[in-house]
């Protein structure tokens, strides 16, 4: 096949040396003046890459096939199914645990230097023994997808095709038994939740009218189709446990929705909430805000320090969440959680008192300009600022220090042990 920079590249063999991971899973290389996105590789090695997507661009991506010169940190795959051609469920479990960790550091450092303008060290904490080692599964909550012919599975990385193997480690044990067993309405998607009580719901999603998920390859279109189901209604029933999971973080009993949000990892919840917890530093009397927050597990902690003569408002667009929230925070009276959507919740308490602390975890875009405006106008003390998108988050600090904030804390989680994903949370304080 031609490597001439006119002509598609998808399935050409290269090999190419690979430098230094990228946002995203992957490892930067260069054929012939173009910049490839290089999959299932470590910095360093020399490997055999076979073009997987060119849109003529100044990029392609690609997935490393062969390991012609293996990185010291290479150890056996710990996940069958996401290699060259499968999932996209593990980024990097051919890599040793510490490795992983010290690639995330990296592109956290970079998002960071390049998008934020601040030069720091980054250190990706574990968040427990076991992911330190690399051993058992970590993952509570996941989603799996059903084909035509009801068999559970995952998809394709950057496909629609449903690959119908689920020996993905990542759930913690039990979570996923005897569901290849099953068979499941086609089309479906599968919410898996393993609570606190160690029960396990699963609930059935089909979108209303949406047409069935076909087991080939999708193109950009289905791919879009597939995205505007997520938004549609959905028909929803429970499969197995109640569709009510029960949750602890430091000892306060929640009873959420299973196919609501929680963190998927079973430890990331608490160890936010105690991070949180510390930063915050609001006294008997404060105001705080818990901005996006879902189920109210850090207004709860909040509420807790600020006490009867203090305040803490939440507010979350998900209106089950706020109910649930509400619920497990009965006996707080100072802590209220509205369902609002952030950015019209902020423009609504231009005239409230500004509070002392203000936090926030955004989904995954981040908080963006208008929330960031919104929250400094007020000139909180602190801020807490938690994002799970290395990119999203770096821009979001970079909109802080425009306003006048400084990052005087950062710490970043492996909360998704064997990908790429990250959850980094900081500390802004005033800087004039």
């Amino acid at each position: 096949m031609s490597s001439s920079s006119e002509a598609p590249w998808v399935g050409l063999e290269v090999e190419v040396r690979l430098g230094a991971p990228g946002h995203g899973g992957f490892c930067v290389a260069r054929h012939e003046g173009r910049v490839l996105f290089v999959r299932h590789g470590l910095p360093g090695e020399l490997v055999r890459a076979r073009v997987t997507e060119d849109r003529g661009g100044s990029f392609c991506r690609a997935d490393a096939f062969e390991i012609l010169e293996p990185s010291a940190d290479r150890v056996p795959a710990s996940c069958p199914v996401s290699g060259p051609g499968g999932a996209g469920c593990c980024d990097f479990s051919f890599a040793t645990p510490a490795a992983q960790r010290a690639l995330k550091a990296a592109v956290v450092a970079e998002q960071l230097r390049r998008v934020a303008g601040w030069e720091t060290e980054v250190e990706v904490e574990a968040l427990r023994d076991a992911d330190i080692a690399g051993t058992g599964g970590w993952r509570t909550r996941l989603r799996l997808v059903v084909d035509d012919e009801g068999r559970a599975g995952v998809h394709r990385f950057r496909s629609t095709e449903v690959l119908t193997d689920l020996r993905c480690p990542q759930p913690i044990p039990g979570a996923v038994a005897g569901i290849a067993e099953r068979s499941w309405t086609p089309g479906a998607d599968l919410i898996v939740a393993v609570d606190g009580d160690g029960l396990r719901h699963i609930v059935e999603s089909v979108p209303a009218g949406s047409p069935r998920r076909g087991r080939s390859g999708g193109d950009r279109r289905s791919t879009a189709a597939r995205r505007a189901a997520a938004h549609a209604r959905h028909v929803e029933r429970v499969a197995d446990g109640s569709g009510r999971a029960v949750q602890y973080v430091a000892g306060r009993r929640w009873e959420v929705s299973a196919t609501g949000f929680w963190q998927p990892h079973q430890d990331a919840a608490q160890r936010y909430s105690d991070v949180v917890a510390e930063w915050a530093e609001v006294a008997p009397g404060d105001r705080a805000w818990d901005l996006y927050c879902g189920a109210g597990v850090f207004a709860a902690r909040l509420a807790e320090q600020v006490g009867a003569e203090g305040s803490v408002a939440g507010v979350e667009s998900a209106r089950a969440a706020v109910a649930d929230g509400n619920a497990a925070l009965r006996d707080l009276p100072q802590a209220r959680l509205d369902a609002e959507r952030v950015e019209r919740w902020l423009g609504e308490r231009r005239t409230e008192p500004a509070p002392d602390v203000v936090v926030l975890d955004p989904p995954r875009a981040g908080a963006g300009r208008d929330v960031v405006a919104g929250i400094t106008a007020r000139r909180p003390a602190r801020i807490v600022h938690i994002g799970c998108d290395p990119a999203a988050f770096a821009r979001d600090l970079g909109l802080y220090r425009a306003a006048g904030y400084t990052a005087s804390r950062l710490r970043a989680f492996d909360a998704f042990p064997a990908t790429h994903h990250v959850e980094c949370l900081a500390l802004l304080e005033p800087s004039r």
